[in-house]
């Protein structure tokens, strides 16, 4: 096997302060990168801030001889994080893989949640991302290379109790990822979303304690060397935990065509088990397929040539 090196490559990985980003920061600069090492240094929940956890992970990279500096912009902060940019280009030349890990959490059931906690979530987990991105796109386009690996959740794919924030964001990640693959491609900048699963201070008593002891932060990072490697893919969600790994992907059926008669709210409804049947479901190259697809149908229909 060629092992995946990272030698001569910058990366910029937030929130990797603790939890699964310190790995992800340990992880690169073995493999030779140069990292920057963002974190607020707040709670889980946003609050307080302080440089020290992102110093103490610089700390452990350059007593293991690996390159580091800290970095303690909020990701909400387009400034600060565009000055966090311009640091890593000061001195190391480039930016050449962004990890965008960065998050926090204030779950309740909707019901009892508060919107300025949900906005605040999204704030950090989409926004943080996009501004990131924002910050490394001109670059990488300019240097013709990057690689953006996306933290997404199976809260997001999926959805889960109390975290219709997180999950609202952490979806819209995935959405980010498709256009920002596609409009990177002619650059060589792929983009792909990894979906963890891994007992961090996020994790902490929302599952069994022997089901977290299997879901160690170091499991998942696997996952995030391969979609930030030179050999990554692009467009690909990436699911780890516990040493497994899988993917997901978000899918269109066949489908049936009914046409525009008044009673078609009415066949649709008779017919909602054919409309989602999954036998043959595709997965889009982009967003327009759904439209092509329709279009060839009623083209089909109307027998047409």
């Amino acid at each position: 096997m060629t092992t995946l090196s990272f030698e001569g490559k910058v990366a910029i990985v937030t929130g990797a302060g603790g939890g699964l980003g310190r790995q992800h920061a340990l992880a690169l600069a073995a493999r030779g990168a140069k990292v920057v090492v963002n974190d607020l240094g707040g709670a889980v929940d946003g609050s307080g801030g302080s440089v020290s956890a992102a110093e103490a992970v610089v700390a452990e990279i350059r007593a293991a001889g690996g390159e580091a500096i800290a970095n303690g912009a909020s990701v909400i902060d387009f400034d600060a994080v565009s000055a966090m940019v311009e640091q890593a280009i000061q001195t190391w030349g480039r930016v050449d893989i962004l990890v965008n890990n960065a998050g926090i959490l204030r779950d309740k059931s909707f019901a009892k949640m508060d919107m300025a906690d949900f906005r605040l979530v999204v704030d950090v987990h989409l926004m943080g991302a996009a501004n990131c991105c924002k910050a490394v796109w001109p670059h990488m386009i300019a240097q013709k290379y990057g690689r953006i690996v996306m933290t997404t959740s199976s809260t997001g794919l999926y959805g889960n109790f109390g975290q219709a924030n997180y999950g609202a964001a952490k979806l819209a990640q995935v959405g980010m990822m498709q256009t920002l693959a596609i409009e990177g491609a002619k650059y060589g900048i792929h983009v792909n979303a990894l979906a963890p699963t891994a007992h961090t201070r996020m994790t902490e008593g929302l599952m069994p304690q022997e089901v977290l002891d299997a879901l160690q932060p170091e499991a998942v990072v696997p996952a995030m060397l391969v979609l930030a490697h030179d050999s990554a893919p692009t467009r690909t969600i990436l699911c780890a935990g516990a040493g497994s790994f899988e993917a997901a992907h978000i899918t269109m059926t066949q489908g049936v065509y009914l046409g525009a008669g008044a009673d078609v709210p009415e066949q649709l409804a008779e017919q909602l088990a054919k409309v989602t049947d999954r036998a043959a479901e595709m997965v889009p190259p982009n967003g327009s397929a759904q439209g092509s697809h329709e279009f060839a149908k009623a083209v089909a229909a109307a027998g047409k040539p």
